[in-house]
């Protein structure tokens, strides 16, 4: 083991490319560190501790930067949820592991301890499929961009893929598919997991009447699926994901559902529609690409829902003659 003698802020950089290289993590993940870790290095500088060596940092130090997340607000003055304050000291907790595995002195991952039951915080929202209906028809079909916007929606219900995954799609992967009335897509989903998914027949209709309306030829495997229309074709014209992320919150608006509705939302709301039909959890992982089963787990509140009203209503033991 080795004492570094470049400051901690300096081995951020690395750290970010170790975790792309040698961990695999996925792009999304590498930028929401590097978020997490600015706010480590704002206390850094508020501490005057900006030229800290890693061997340097102490658990006091740590608890110092516990107590700056927790009195930490946004600009509405809203403070950081626990759960939220977790993710930075995991970020944290991350670049000491960094150290460790490159044999550098400091402060050991371990003495950065998180509550457990923080994760009874987490809460899934979905919607009904009575609103999953009134989203799918918000968007003006009579127009192209309303048929784009439609076959968005119907695709991430259907497959509940994440939004970079989604985001990803290339038109190419769809026009073979044409005469077909199900399709079944690889993609590489979070931590460069490849998996499958399946686009219903529903969904690959309005695909299909979508790439109708695209002026381009979509043979090239550049070419995105999802495109800003009003633009020369090129795969720059790729919606991104803050785009998708809009169009939905404002379809959700419109429609007079949740306005916690967002591109996730859905995801989590074709698994909670599978689970509560009796599809089985595991299966749920498969489609959704969970590398662990805990992370699927956060779905049972619809079968544990069903089990209890199932027995309240058959096995209340109102039918026994003695009370």
């Amino acid at each position: 083991m080795k004492q570094s003698k470049l400051s901690i802020i300096g081995h951020i950089p690395a750290y970010l490319e170790y975790c792309e290289i040698e961990k695999g993590l996925s792009s999304k993940t590498q930028e929401n560190y590097d978020t997490f870790l600015k706010k480590f290095v704002l206390w850094l500088k508020a501490a005057n501790k900006e030229d800290l060596l890693p061997h340097q940092l102490t658990s006091d130090d740590v608890w110092g930067y516990r107590v700056f997340l927790a009195r930490s607000v946004n600009s509405k003055g809203i403070g950081l949820s626990k759960a939220t304050q977790n993710y930075y000291l995991i970020a944290l907790r991350g670049l000491l592991s960094y150290f460790t595995a490159k044999d550098i002195v400091a402060l050991p991952s371990d003495k950065i301890s998180l509550p457990k039951d923080v994760k009874r915080e987490k809460k899934v929202k979905f919607l009904t499929l009575e609103q999953i209906e009134k989203l799918l028809l918000a968007p003006d079909i009579q127009t192209p961009k309303g048929i784009r916007d439609r076959a968005i929606l119907e695709s991430l219900f259907s497959t509940g893929l994440r939004i970079a995954e989604l985001v990803a799609l290339n038109a190419e992967q769809f026009v073979s598919s044409k005469k077909k009335n199900d399709l079944e897509v690889s993609v590489i989903g979070k931590g460069s997991h490849p998996r499958t998914v399946y686009f219903s027949e529903r969904a690959l209709l309005w695909i299909k009447k979508y790439l109708e309306t695209r002026s381009d030829h979509c043979t090239s495997e550049d070419k995105a699926l999802f495109i800003h229309l009003n633009s020369k074709p090129s795969d720059e014209n790729r919606l991104t994901a803050e785009s998708i992320e809009r169009m939905v919150k404002n379809y959700a608006v419109a429609s007079g559902i949740p306005l916690f509705t967002t591109p996730h939302t859905l995801r989590h709301s074709m698994a909670t529609d599978l689970l509560s039909q009796g599809v089985d959890l595991r299966v749920i992982q498969e489609f959704l690409g969970h590398q662990n089963i805990s992370t699927t787990q956060i779905y049972t509140h619809v079968t544990n829902k069903r089990l209890r009203d199932i027995h309240r209503q058959f096995h209340s033991g109102k039918r026994l003659k003695n009370n």
